[in-house]
Parts: C-alpha cells; structure tokens; sequence
C-alpha cells in the first residue's frame, strides 16, 4: 500500500509518478568509471581458458552444450613473463584472459532498488539520523537510546588522584571547560573565545628542556591557568588572545597552545572551516565534526541515500535514470512504505552497511589531532589540503564505493556486502577517545580493534539476513592498519580481507611489528582463531594513500626513461638502531632493513661505518631526501622493505616509475595475487641481501626496459584517483575551486585503485566455486551464454 499523495512531502516529478502508477524518470546517466570486470581472481587454482566459471557438478556437462567455447587462450596469448593485458595491466594469465574476453560484453541489468520510507522513533530528537531502511536512530555524539534522547556523560579527564590532580594522562586531559558530549576541552563561556580549543598541553605548566636539544617537559600535574585565562597582556595567554593584535606583534600567547582539533584553522583558531565527513555529506547535509546531520528525506553515513520523502531529481547518480514502481492501494493509516526504483546496473553490485556511527561516524567527529584516520583536511578557503596519512586509504575505498554505479541498496541483490568499520581511526584514536576503553584488553590497540570488527559482526548477523547465505564469503573487511588482517576475529576469517600487509605467516608466522600495543601475538585464539593474516586464495593487498603530488605529476616522473636513472638501486629510510634517530628496536622491520644498511649503506652509521659493500650507484640511507620523488625517479630498482609491518615504499617505487625491488619473505603486495609481478618487479630473497646487487646487475638492458615499461602501465592503479576526483566535483560545485592537483588529475585516463578493486570483484563473482554451490547460475549476470557456461 502507498501513502495518500498528500501525505507525501516530495516533488512535483514524484506527485506525477504516483498519479501514474508507475512513472519513467529519464535522467541521463554517466558513468565515469569504465565498467570493469569479475572478481574471483583468487581462485588460481581454477585456471580457466573460457568465460564460463566451474560449476563443480555440472562444468564437463555445460561445456559440451556449448557451442562454440571461446578459447581465451588462443584470442588473449601470454606475454614474455606469462602475463596477459587487461586494460593495459599485465594481469595473472587467467584472470587477464577472462576479464579480455568476458568484460567487453558483459551488459547491464535491471536491479530493483528499494528507497527506504521507515520512521525512526521522535525523528531521532533532533539528535540523529535516521535510517528509512531500518527505522533505528543514528545518535550524535554524546547522545544515545532509541530515539537519541538520553544524554551521555563523556569526561575529558579520567579520575584524579592524590598524585595526578587532573588525572592519569590522555591526550584528553582538559583543564579549562569540557565539552561532554565529545570530551574535548575548550575556553568556555568566562572568557572571551570561548569556542577556541585547549588542547593538550596548552593547558598545563611546560618546563624547560634539561639538556641542549631536547624538547620541553609537560608537568601534567600543574595546570596553566593564569596564562591560559590571562588578559595581561604582557603574559603568554591564550583563552583571551586577540588574533590581530597577536599577529601585529602587540601582545604574547603561549606557543604550547595549537589549532589541533578538526573544523577551525588559523593560529588562534580563530577561522572556521569545513570539518571532515564521508563525502562531506553529499551535498545533502551538514558535516558537524565529522558526523553528517543529513537533511529531511536522507540519510546513510553520508547522507547518499534517499528515502521516500526525497526529490526525485536529487537523487545520486548511481540511482538514476529510475523507473519507478509504486504500490497501487492507499494506506488508510498514512504510515510510508518502502518505494521500488528500477535502475540499470553493470555487475558486480555492492551492498554497503550502514553501521551504527560507533563504527565511523563517532570515530571522525571528537578527534583530537584533526590529521588522524582521514585523507584531507580544509584549509582557510576551505580548499582542500591532502594529508600524507598512509593510513587515507581507507576514507578513499569507503567514499568511493558510496558514490559508485556498483553500489546498491538491495542486499537481495547484491554480489557483495561491505562492512565498513575505520579501524584506521580506532587505532589513532585508542588513546584519546573515552568511548574506547583499553582496559579489558591489557593496552593492545590490536585487541581492541578486534573487539570492534567482532561487535560489527554481531550487528550485521543480527540485524541483517545476509551473512548466513554464504557463512560471510560474499562479505569484504577492510583492515588499513600496519598488520593487516592478523587481528580479524575468528567469527569474519571466511570473508574477503583488504589489507596493505599480505603476510602469509609462511615464514614470519608471528607479530612482526616493533611496537608492543599493535603486537597480536598476545590476544587469545579463543578470540582470535588460528588464522594466518592473508589468504591470497580469497583476499587483496591494496595500495597504501598517496597524496597527489602535482610537482612529480607535471615532471611525470613515472615516465622518466632509463637514460635519466643513474643509479641502479635506491632505498631512503629508517635503517634501524645503528644509525641516529633509529628505531631502537632490533625486531623493526624484521632486522631485513638492518641487514641491507649492513652491505650496502651509503651514509655512516652511529659508529662511523658504511655498507660492506657500498658502491657510488646504490643509495642505502636513511638521511631524508629534500628531492626524494625524483631520487626514486633517478634509479632503476628501488627497495621494497618492511617497517612495522608494511610501508609505503611499494607505492613511492611505482609512482615514480621505479622497479620495485621485494625484499619480504611470504608477504604480498599490493596486488600481487591478480597481477603478474615477474613482469614489472624483482623479489629478492631476505637471505640473498648480500648478493643484492649482483642479481640486479644480472638484468639486461631488455629485461630492465621490459620492467619500467610495465610499471608505466601500472602507476596509475597506485592513485586513489577516484576519491580525489569525487572531492574536486564537491570543491567546484561548493566553493568554485578547481585547484592544481585536481587539473592533473583529470589528464590521467587509465584505471586507478578503485577501479582496479571492481575489476577483480567482477572476476571473483563468476569464478568463485563456492558461488555455483548456492545456486548463482539462477542470477542474470549481464554476461553471454559462452561467459557463463564455459
């Protein structure tokens, strides 16, 4: 039954849809991502030569029906290292032939897309959003309950003691006035900004460093009350502090005091900023600290989701153009009822959960260093500033997939389900957030991150009739943090994991990272199972954030030719406790960097020393580069190592155009189960570093050509391009800004990350066994008859 027309709150295009039953909405649809391919391009162990996936009790059957059978091999023949091109990627041969020979033809088809019209109890209380799919409140921080009525109590400080008056230190301690709702601490009303944020140690006595050299001292026992409430003018304040007289020079203020928190810049704080939010709300709400307060008629983590009561004509791209199919009978109680939207898609579609904000929205708004988890800030004309946050990767799959013609609200539908949790700010976060309690798990930021992914899990299972279709195959987790997947609990394990660390525990078949609170060695199997961290069976190392650089991008540096690279191998990082400012750990990045400076180093270590074998064309050192892109754009082969866990040297080495040199036993890269890696890469073995240099001296001039001109293939897979390209459209259409990085950009045309992602989803859902033993055949792929019988 449907709501009587004048109980609906919708547009006059919407009016007329119902007046007509079913009504066509003709929207022109673009889409800015080329439609790519299947996914199960993990399922190696299936080497196919057709379009067709293996249907384990019927595939000699099928096979014979077919007339003809495509021979890929035949059509798509190998390169010199075993790898076919697929969009000018050398891929893995069979998944380069069955995306050649299947995606070019696969079609779009029609999926029924259901707009949510469920209400929430007391419209969230003005305290929330409201999910139309699911009738549940999502309550802004420091509020709660079913309908965001009941206030939290969120302290800044923890319980003071006879020692420490202010309690033990967080990075939340506060000694002005505490915002309760987000535990943050601020002036507050007695002063003359009272808005302006002290954070940290500007509220406390800092003392003099005791040697040359070394930083100031916190005493976190002593407040600084008179400087920061001061209006004497010849004290150092800072709650009083006019910015104009303070940048003419007239009056002092405390240095220790900063604009750390989100959504105001300037050196006393003192412009407001746009704050960071998923797709900054779409266009369809307000981002208030990092929580979307959606507009009536949307809702969703980022405000992308119509619900019944929306503006036809405001709906996203990724539901439009629409046929509408709208029950016939009125509803006498006036209650609104869900709305069928037919819509046009190329498979595979994803459903994305829209969690509890406890999950991600609540982890960006309240943060207490406005860099952490997130790829961007805003700067004072609220262009964008990239951060070099590794760890961005995460925002950027996230509000790419949101966005995406592959996305849909119908899990009935749907070929994969996202679950979006932002490990990557739970972690930043663990110490600072006073919603995330360490104390149940012994300090180890590893085990509380567990703990979210596993409650995230009890959500989906309750709430949700799609995880027992498949035991949660069909589901992906994204872990961004240093060790990947080692700390997925036990109950997830059957889902697909995205990780930038791809340790198949075949030789380091423990923690390998030298920081104790990440260590997962110490959580127990009861919680964690007995897992390796990565299957290359069924999951995907992505590639870490990179900012766009639009210096190296306008040198295009990845293009630089083998005459320009003089050096034949380079590697600029931390090398260890030998060197000064070193990690002190000897367990840091395995001892495998360790053992590298040991042969090769070419600047002196702490005791005076270079490389054994140190030679003018191999850079080993760890002194920081000032022209370090074109460093890597200078050398033909560039060190991949480890850190703790993975680094960002894979990316770095791609981007400029540099072949990558693998150094890692048993862990993969980005990759590197779907791609050819012999075709643009070297591994080298952790016990052949000392002969390093003579492998790499081994490779002709053929085979060096070979390899760069592969990896200019591949750069562009590196770039979350994507999600940049989404902030630049929101940049232009809010504020007019096209800025630099946004032009370069949008000079690139081949396939980035995300598209890469989609590309290897569509492999892996006609290819998977396991999907022929439910029944998927029944599905209207969008492929021929030789794409699926095969």
């Amino acid at each position: 039954m449907v709501i009587p027309i004048q109980k609906w709150k919708c547009s006059c295009s919407l009016i007329a849809t119902v007046a007509s039953v079913v009504g066509l909405i003709s929207i022109l649809h673009l889409f800015f991502f080329p439609v790519v391919p299947s996914l199960d391009y993990f399922s190696l162990r299936q080497s196919q030569n057709s379009c067709a996936p293996l249907n384990g009790t019927s595939a000699a059957q099928e096979e014979e029906k077919l007339q003809p059978r495509l021979d890929l091999k035949q059509q798509f023949p190998a390169g010199l290292h075993g790898e076919v091109l697929y969009r000018n990627a050398p891929w893995k041969a069979e998944i380069g032939r069955w995306l050649s020979g299947c995606d070019s033809v696969a079609k779009r088809v029609t999926i029924t897309e259901i707009i949510g019209g469920r209400k929430c109890k007391d419209d969230c209380s003005g305290q929330g959003v409201c999910n139309h799919e699911s009738g549940q409140c999502r309550c802004f921080h420091g509020y709660t309950g079913e309908g965001c009525s009941e206030r939290k109590q969120l302290e800044c400080n923890y319980p003071k003691t006879p020692e420490l008056p202010y309690g033990r230190w967080v990075v939340s301690i506060c000694s002005a006035h505490c915002d309760t709702t987000r535990a943050m601490c601020f002036c507050g009303e007695s002063t003359k900004y009272p808005n302006r944020p002290v954070a940290e140690a500007c509220g406390f006595q800092v003392n003099l460093p005791s040697q040359p050299g070394a930083p100031k001292v916190t005493d976190w026992t002593k407040a600084d009350l008179d400087n920061v409430f001061t209006t004497n003018t010849s004290k150092p304040g800072w709650c009083n502090v006019d910015p104009a007289e303070a940048y003419a020079g007239n009056v002092k203020f405390k240095e220790e005091c900063d604009c750390k928190y989100d959504c105001l810049v300037g050196r006393f704080c003192e412009v407001p900023v746009q704050c960071v939010c998923v797709n900054q709300c779409s266009g369809n709400g307000h981002c208030r600290g990092g929580f979307c307060e959606c507009k009536n008629g949307w809702y969703g983590t980022d405000c992308s989701i119509p619900s019944v009561v929306s503006s036809v004509q405001e709906w996203p791209q990724w539901l439009r153009p629409a046929q509408l199919d709208v029950p016939t009978k009125a509803n006498m109680t006036g209650k609104l009822v869900d709305l069928n939207a037919l819509v046009k898609k190329k498979r595979p579609l994803v459903y994305v959960y829209d969690l509890p904000p406890e999950f991600n929205s609540l982890l960006l708004e309240g943060r207490h260093f406005k860099f952490e988890c997130v790829n961007r800030i805003y700067d004072d004309r609220n262009a964008t500033f990239w951060t070099d946050q590794l760890y961005g990767s995460q925002m950027s799959l996230y509000e790419s997939l949101l966005a995406s013609p592959h996305r849909t609200l119908n899990g009935e539908e749907a070929d994969f389900f996202f679950v979006p949790v932002l490990d990557s700010c739970i972690i930043t976060r663990a110490d600072d957030a006073p919603h995330l309690s360490m104390q149940e798990h012994m300090g180890l930021r590893s085990s509380l991150t567990l703990e979210f992914y596993r409650l995230a899990y009890d959500h989906i299972v309750e709430q949700y009739p799609y995880w027992n279709r498949s035991s949660g195959r069909d589901h992906i987790w994204f872990f961004s943090w240093d060790e990947g997947a080692c700390y997925a609990p036990k109950e997830i394990w059957n889902s697909m994991m995205l990780v930038h660390w791809g340790n198949t525990n075949s030789k380091h078949n423990h923690s390998t990272t030298a920081y104790w609170a990440d260590n997962w060695d110490r959580i127990s199997s009861d919680k964690r199972g007995k897992h390796r961290c990565f299957d290359p069976d069924k999951d995907l190392v992505l590639p870490a954030w990179k900012m766009p650089d639009v210096v190296a991008l306008n040198a295009k540096l990845w293009s630089w030719p083998l005459e320009k690279r003089k050096t034949l191998f380079y590697f600029n990082g931390n090398l260890g406790p030998a060197y000064a400012n070193g990690r002190p750990e000897d367990s840091y990045s395995m001892g495998i960097r360790q053992k590298l400076a040991e042969e090769f180093g070419s600047s002196p270590n702490k005791y005076g020393k270079l490389g054994k074998q140190h030679a003018e064309n191999v850079i080993v050192t760890p002194l920081r580069s000032e022209n370090y892109h074109e460093d890597l754009a200078s050398s033909v082969f560039c060190g991949v190592l480890p850190g703790d866990g993975w680094s960002g040297r894979m990316e770095d080495s791609i981007l400029q155009g540099c072949i990558p040199v693998v150094i890692q036993d048993g862990i993969f890269l980005p990759y590197e189960n779907v791609l050819n890696y012999e075709s643009f890469a070297v591994r080298i073995a952790e016990d052949e570093i000392p002969n390093l240099i003579k492998i790499l001296q081994g490779y002709n001039q053929t085979e060096i050509e070979y390899r760069l001109t592969n990896v200019k293939k591949i750069w562009q897979r590196f770039l979350y391009r994507d999600s940049m390209l989404l902030e630049a459209q929101r940049q232009r259409s809010a504020f007019g800004h096209v800025e630099d990085w946004a032009i370069q950009l949008l000079q690139l045309a081949e396939d980035d990350v995300f598209t890469t992602f989609i590309q290897v989803l569509h492999y892996k859902l006609h290819n998977e066994p396991w999907r022929r033993q439910l029944g998927d055949l029944k599905i209207d792929f969008g492929l021929p008859q030789e794409c699926l019988l095969g």
